[in-house]
């Protein structure tokens, strides 16, 4: 089998004014491109099951639309790099569900249907992406197989991959009809109300793979939507794949009455606070570190990483004020502050106007006098510096970046455990945060992202819909459709995939 392997992986708020550009993406080709998956490193199984023919793969911190041109640029390499690769069998597309694009309402639709109009008809189209992202008519028409995580935060984006490419290499090896079915719900809720690790998304998630373990059926997904963009696609979707249609078509709707039937069910995955009622919770707390998450500026789901109200909140306090509490921020975006601490040097004192040049929602570029504990250049976040100021240390870093694991806190010479209260820009913690935290609260902060989607202002989503809706209507229609996969020669045919492994980390 001939499978080409191509895709743009972001997610985009259109509320921020920020615009993701070709410098905010790792752009990967050829060899390069190849190696990124674990399950076509030489000799793994689905490695040998094909030919691989890896194109283009752009991945980006989430952030704002996509500049027209540059996506264009990149969406025209892909349809090059397949007519120059001749006939292909397949298409493994490598995508999130929510990037937005200048001038597009379905980004990912449209690159899917332009990638079908390349293929042809009779290649299949397996594609794998986010549970936060968005199924749209136009993207699932182009595609013959969908999946999508099953965990958040996000612990299975590798198995979720390598399940998209099985999936793939069995439907061309069966050369059967395969079926699928997609059922919208009227339900648009922020990612911090869907985590896996609570209800009703606990149960609803951990049911797939029974689900899928039916007669007839090959896969199912629950796409939650992305909320922080303002696009008729938005929305949640359940799409099942099989070889009986009516089958699929059944636990499709059943699956969808079943989140529907949840709706209300929903709620933070942390205590949710205010922002002032956040930080005296925190300061109050004992043992740290206590995790204040700034969910409004989370960059992990678009924000612009520099609003400064948390950080002019902690400033206030006066057991910050006087260090009897330690407090760290992680981080704030704003080059020119990095430049300046790193020409003063470490140890020096000065006067910095930091973040809220991006967003500058009140209340703006916030005034610290500080020392310059750390600087250095972290491949993730670029040049960095840490200043203090009190019992306050602030990361500032040159690139929108996001503080989610503890290597990254090790560079920036703040370890966690170090400080009573760590805040940072985020939503639900992810891993390695949660293991350590001794308490937790999620602030309410206005931004990009913010998780009051009422407040945000949002016009051309479906309506009715919860939570702007006091309630939407049950789930009734289902989009139905049949790809017909040519039987493969057997020469071509390959062999059985052995199990699949454990949860892999992204």
């Amino acid at each position: 089998m001939r499978v080409a392997i191509c895709g743009i992986h972001i997610e985009s708020s259109t509320f921020t004014p920020y615009r993701s550009s070709a410098d905010d993406f790792a752009v990967r080709r050829g060899a390069d491109l190849r190696d990124r998956y674990p399950f076509l490193t030489a000799g793994a199984p689905l490695a040998e099951a094909a030919e691989w023919l890896p194109l283009l793969h752009a991945r980006a911190l989430p952030g704002g639309p996509v500049v027209a041109g540059d996506y264009a640029a990149w969406k025209r390499e892909i349809l090059d790099g397949l007519l120059a690769s001749g006939p292909v069998d397949g298409v493994l597309l490598d995508l999130h569900g929510a990037m937005s694009v200048e001038g597009l309402d379905d980004a990912e639709g449209d690159l899917a249907r332009a990638v079908r109009e390349a293929v042809g008809p009779d290649a299949v189209l397996s594609a794998a992406m986010d549970l936060h992202g968005n199924v749209s008519e136009q993207l699932f028409d182009a595609c013959d197989l969908l999946t999508c995580y099953r965990t958040a935060p996000h612990v299975d984006v590798w198995e979720t991959r390598e399940r998209a490419a099985r999936n793939l290499l069995e439907v061309l090896a069966a050369g059967r009809p395969v079926h699928r079915a997609l059922v919208h719900v009227p339900v648009l809720l922020p990612g911090e109300k869907t985590s896996t690790r609570t209800e009703p998304a606990a149960s609803l998630y951990a049911s797939l793979a029974e689900l899928e373990a039916r007669a007839g059926l090959r896969d199912a997904a629950i796409y939650m939507g992305f909320p922080w963009a303002d696009e008729p696609r938005c929305a949640a979707a359940v799409v099942v794949t099989g070889e009986d249609g009516a089958e699929v078509s059944t636990a499709a709707l059943a699956l969808g009455e079943r989140l529907w039937a949840a709706r209300h069910d929903f709620a933070f995955v942390a205590p949710a606070r205010s922002l002032e009622d956040a930080v005296g919770e925190a300061l109050d707390a004992g043992e740290g570190p206590f995790f204040v998450s700034d969910s409004g500026d989370n960059p992990g789901a678009g924000g612009t990483g520099d609003t400064t109200a948390a950080l002019a909140a902690f400033l206030r306090a006066p057991a910050v004020r006087s260090a009897e509490r330690s407090v760290l921020i992680a981080s704030l975006v704003d080059p020119a502050t990095v430049a300046r601490a790193r020409e003063l040097g470490v140890g020096a004192h000065g006067t910095f106007r930091v973040g809220g040049r991006i967003d500058a929602r009140p209340p703006g570029p916030v005034e610290l006098d500080a020392e310059v504990r750390h600087v250095l250049d972290d491949g993730e976040g670029g040049a960095t510096a840490v200043l203090r100021s009190g019992g306050l240390d602030v990361v500032v870093t040159s690139r929108r970046t996001q503080y989610a694991s503890a290597a990254m806190f090790e560079r920036a010479g703040v370890p966690l455990g170090t400080h009573d209260v760590v805040v940072v820009k985020m939503g639900y913690l992810e891993p390695d945060l949660y293991a350590v935290q001794r308490g937790s609260v999620i602030a309410l902060t206005t931004g990009g992202v913010d998780q009051d989607l009422p407040r945000l202002g949002h016009r051309r989503i479906r309506r009715p819909m919860v939570p702007f809706d006091d309630d939407a209507p049950r789930p009734c229609a289902v989009r139905t459709r049949t790809t017909r996969v040519a039987e493969a020669p057997a020469a071509r045919r390959p062999e059985p995939v052995p199990g699949m492994p454990g949860p892999g980390t992204a």
